[in-house]
This record gives structure tokens, sequence and C-alpha cells, in this order.
């Protein structure tokens, strides 16, 4: 009588041994991270400490290089009157047919800045200048003020909301500059250089321009200073 063998197939249920290095395996990994929160937490309550804030505080290493000369100009203007400004931006970006969450941002900025205007004194010209022979009486004609271009405070310009669609925070993920603030930066300043045509600021810089001229040349023995504005006697910028 002939008997046949039936070949044994390896059991893949896991075993003792298994279930033991999976556990060992999950308790490392749980030392591990039960041992980052502890020091989180030391880090945390060691700054609330005197003198042991530094220990997990941030560093901050200025690796910036030198700043290098690259051009200088003289200058002959008289800044006369100086505005501060500040605006709210509120700039929205859509997509047609794409909701906001999937495409589009909305910025909510607040700019503060400055505008100032001058006279530029380097534009009159000898026949700006009239003097008479005993030096009592003067006559000068000035150029009309100008206004500067709006220079914005880092310091005192924020963002107070940002918010951006989906596809807009991937792009910030992967781009050099994400969340760049130029296109507000640049609506600030050109509503600060509206504003500051609206305030009466060249008008201001003429006459403090006006009170300078007179006190210097009064206090030089001049007994009439007469100063007008205009293009007569003046060279073209």
């Amino acid at each position: 009588m002939t008997s046949t063998d039936s070949a044994t197939e390896p059991s893949t249920k896991p075993g003792p041994a298994d279930d033991g290095r999976r556990r060992r395996r999950w308790g490392r990994a749980a030392a591990l991270v039960a041992a980052a929160l502890a020091l989180l937490f030391l880090g945390t309550r060691l700054s609330l400490l005197p003198g042991l804030g530094d220990i997990f505080g941030e560093e901050t290493h200025d690796r910036s290089g030198p700043a290098v000369l690259k051009s200088i100009q003289d200058m002959s203007r008289y800044e006369a009157a100086a505005g501060s400004f500040q605006v709210v931006v509120d700039l929205e970006k859509d997509t047609k047919y794409v909701p906001d969450v999937i495409r589009g941002s909305r910025t909510l900025y607040v700019g503060a800045g400055t505008v100032s205007a001058y006279v530029d004194l380097g534009r009159v010209t000898s026949g700006g200048v009239v003097v008479n022979k005993d030096r009592t009486t003067a006559e000068i004609r000035l150029p009309h003020a100008v206004l500067g271009k709006p220079a914005l405070d880092p310091d005192r310009s924020y963002a107070v909301s940002k918010q951006r669609g989906l596809l807009d925070r991937l792009g910030d993920f992967f781009s050099d500059n994400p969340g760049s603030e130029q296109a507000v930066n640049k609506l600030a300043a050109l509503h600060i250089g509206d504003a500051a045509k609206e305030s009466g600021l060249a008008e201001r810089a003429e006459k403090n321009t006006t009170a300078m001229l007179k006190g210097l040349l009064e206090s030089l023995g001049f007994e009439q200073v007469t100063v007008s504005y205009g293009t007569e006697g003046t060279s073209g910028s």
C-alpha cells in the first residue's frame, strides 16, 4: 500500500516573534515622539524663566554683504515741505469661471509713507535773480514746486489679512518669492501720490521757500525781496 506525503506550506500568519518585533518598533517610535514633545515643552517652559530663554531661543544671523556705492548725484533742491499719508489697500484678483477657493487672492494692506515737495534751485538762470545797484531790493523767479516720489515706511506698513486660493498657495510654496507684496506696495504708493497732489503740499512748499529766501536776504541787508514762481527765468528740467 503506497502512501503519499503532502507538502506542508509555510504559515503566513505572524508568529510571536513578529509580534514582539512590531511592538518594539512601535515602542521606539512612541518613545521618540514623547522625547521630542518633552524637549519642546521644556524649551517653552525654560523660555519663561529669566536667563534661560536663550537656551532654545531662535537666533538671527545677518550674512548680508556690504553696501556698494553705485552713483553720487549733486542736489540743488530745497525740500520745503513733507506730508505723511496712510492708505488701506484692498487688492483682489479673480479668475473667470474659477471659484476663489481654487484660484484667486485678496490682500488687505495698510500702507504708510511720506511725500516731499521741493523747489529745484538749480534751474534758476542768471535772469531769474535781479538785484538793484544799492543791493536793497531783489526779485527772484523760481520754478514751481514739485512733488517727490512717495516713500513707503516699512515699519508702519503691514498686511492686515491675506486670502489665497489653493492654486495660489501651491504657487507660493514652489515660488522663490512667496507672498510677494510688490503689487500692494505699488498700489499704496500710487494712492499716496494721488493724495499728495490734492493736499496742497506743493503750494505749501512754495510758501515755505518764499519765507526762507526773504528771511535770508533780509538778514543780509535787503529791504525788499520779491519771490515769484513760473517758467520765466528758469531752465528746463
